[in-house]
């Protein structure tokens, strides 16, 4: 049974409201049993059940492709960056990209600089490079098959957030464990799995570009 915090319920119920988003860290499952803390980040409006239309074929093409359900896939990007609108998309411990990859998780624990959190000492040449991510056992994919896998390309970032939901039980139905191995933080899976729940239940589709155009351009309230 999905267990809701009280946040989220709140957010679920109220569905024309502002309210802040919970900004995650991606972590690794060599960081033991440390939980992120929860940092209060910009508000846009946003309602509980509502999916960027722009995102919506990637999110299935992209979940297809690891067979777990597109719903988990756009509740993690939710979670993680509030549809990639957070600026920047570098948190303050160095997860990086749409999905917030620790580079060491991305590109592997088997880079000689990897410890602690995760952040490295990554060449950018090295980062991006799908034969030293296989050499070193990362997650990073080159989705675009450009020759790079960039957790800053939007395609890149989704497969794999696919993929290491995949690798860690979603694809046979583990959502509360991959997501716990995404971040390791019991608020963390209730609110990715309250969003993947709402947008079962009856998603609505909005235009994303169109509503940071609104949230730039206007107050803080919805009118």
């Amino acid at each position: 049974m999905i267990k809701t915090s009280a946040a989220v319920a709140f957010s679920l119920s109220a569905a024309a409201i502002f309210f802040v988003l919970l900004f995650a860290v991606s972590l690794d499952e060599r960081n033991g049993e440390e939980e992120a803390e929860p940092e209060e980040q910009r508000t846009i409006y946003i309602a509980a059940e509502e999916v960027p239309e722009e995102y919506l074929e990637a999110y299935q093409e992209a979940a297809d492709a690891y067979s777990i359900p597109w719903e988990l896939l756009a509740a993690i990007h939710r979670v993680e960056t509030i549809f990639s609108t957070m600026d920047p998309l570098v948190s303050p411990v160095g997860a990086e990209g749409h999905f917030q990859f620790m580079p060491c998780t991305w590109t592997g624990w088997g880079h000689p600089s990897c410890e602690g959190l995760g952040e490295g000492d990554i060449p950018e040449e090295e980062k991006t490079d799908p034969e030293v991510i296989e050499a070193y056992g990362g997650y990073g994919q080159d989705a675009a098959g450009n020759g790079e896998a960039d957790p800053f390309d939007l395609h890149d970032a989704m497969h794999s957030a696919a993929y290491y939901l995949a690798r860690n039980g979603a694809d046979e139905g583990n959502y509360e464990q991959a997501v716990y191995q995404y971040n390791r933080a019991e608020w963390y899976v209730d609110d990715v799995l309250s969003y993947k729940e709402a947008y079962e239940q009856g998603y609505r589709l909005f235009n994303l570009e169109d509503r940071e155009a609104e949230y730039a351009g206007g107050s803080d309230r919805v009118s």
